[in-house]
């Protein structure tokens, strides 16, 4: 007689690894790593393919990366003023159907994000939802068309603004002004004076480049599930903040309007909303084609070439729950999966879903970390070790072909 690791050995198996981040304990990547570390105790003959996956969100770049992109390092304006270095990624399109074109993935989040927020004496982010700025993604995507870069996939979420992407135009040429004729300071907070709008110095290439809006929401840019009202509170903005931003970002729409007509529209569009209304600016002014954020991701990694032929898709996220079921990283890897016919089961910190739900989003199995560790304060301090004994256990699952 054998026993389960003799006989999962045995097999001839291809096991493809495609989570996400579990998000403030550990990188998709290292998801990944420490399934595989677990899979390969157990199934030490298996192929493992580890394809770290995003929904547009942060993690995005690093997803581009693990796919072949090469990284470029800039110096840029942090969300409250301070230099921050962040990374954007440089390859080819092919995966987003521009084989040859020169493609870049930006990531709002590395440089305007609550990550890249200064932090106090005792190591807390300085939340300042009404001064925080988008400035700093403007000055990534400029520095990706000086890259040559002629496709730019912008991946929102994360976000420490609320100021509906004008400092992301801004450095990008575009010129906010009171009645006075001032230059507006950056922010949300700013934005109830601003009074006019002048499009003409926007950067000459913008209207030579293609751009991808990567995105996991779909809330327009004002209203009750708009970027304040939804998205600010979360960034440190009060109820009074929140209406000072709701204010300001119907005046930016207005003033877009009275000089770009065709733009208004924009601001009622699924995703505007999205990074503080970065999408809005992206759509109306970028003349950004709206995507969801984990289908942009999969084309770039090229998941479903990938996938062809395994015998098993292992996917997951820090929490599974039902808004996982609106398009998130898990269930666009097992709709992707089902097509080709494999099996997928997913690894969490903590799961929401019903066995019925879990069922009807594609997922074979949902593993849990507290099925290992019932600690969560554990559970996210130290993932790695519980994730590896996880994907022994899954691999002890995997039939043969």
């Amino acid at each position: 007689m054998t026993d389960g690791r003799e006989a999962v050995a045995a097999m001839a198996v291809r096991i493809v690894i495609a989570p996400d981040k579990f998000k403030g304990s550990l990188t998709a990547e290292g998801v990944a790593e420490h399934l595989a570390r677990g899979l390969a105790a157990a199934a030490p003959d298996a192929e493992l393919v580890r394809v770290p996956v995003a929904d547009g969100g942060d993690g995005t770049v690093d997803a581009a990366l693990a796919a072949g992109f090469a990284p470029v390092t800039a110096t840029v304006t942090g969300p409250l003023g301070d230099p921050v270095p962040a990374t954007f990624a440089v390859g080819d399109g092919h995966g987003l159907g521009a084989p040859g074109v020169r493609t870049a993935v930006v990531e709002l989040a590395t440089a305007s994000g609550l990550g890249a927020l200064p932090r106090d004496a005792g190591g807390r982010p300085r939340r300042d939802a009404l001064r925080a700025t988008s400035r700093g993604t403007g000055e990534l995507v400029a520095a990706a068309l000086d890259a040559g870069v002629r496709l730019v996939v912008l991946g929102l979420g994360g976000s420490a603004c609320t100021d509906g992407g004008t400092g992301m135009l801004a450095a990008l040429g575009v010129r906010f002004a009171d009645a006075d004729g001032r230059a507006l300071p950056d922010g949300g907070g700013a934005l109830g004076a601003l009074d006019r709008v002048d499009l003409d110095g926007l950067d000459p290439r913008v209207p030579g480049t293609r751009f991808l809006l990567a995105s996991d929401v779909d809330n327009p840019l004002l209203g009750p599930r708009g970027a304040a009202a939804v998205f600010a509170p979360q960034k440190g903005a009060s109820p009074a903040d929140v209406a000072v931003l709701e204010t300001g970002l119907a005046r930016w729409r207005d003033r877009l309007a009275a000089v770009r007509p065709e733009a208004a529209a924009a601001a009622d569009t699924p995703g505007a909303g999205a990074a503080g209304g970065v999408g809005f600016a992206a759509l109306g002014v970028l003349g950004a084609e709206a995507r969801a954020g984990i289908d942009l991701v999969l084309g770039l990694t090229n998941l479903a070439g990938l996938v062809d032929g395994a015998d098993l898709v292992i996917t997951g996220e820090g929490s599974l729950d039902e808004q996982s079921l609106g398009g998130k990283a898990p269930v666009g890897v097992a709709r992707l999966a089902a097509r080709a016919g494999v099996p997928v089961v997913a690894v969490c910190g903590r799961n929401e879903l019903s066995a019925a739900q879990a069922a009807a989003a594609g997922l074979a199995a949902v593993h849990p970390l507290t099925e290992i560790e019932p600690d969560v304060a554990r559970c996210i301090a130290a993932p790695g070790p519980i994730l590896e004994t996880i994907g022994a256990r899954i691999a002890a699952t995997v039939g043969t072909r």
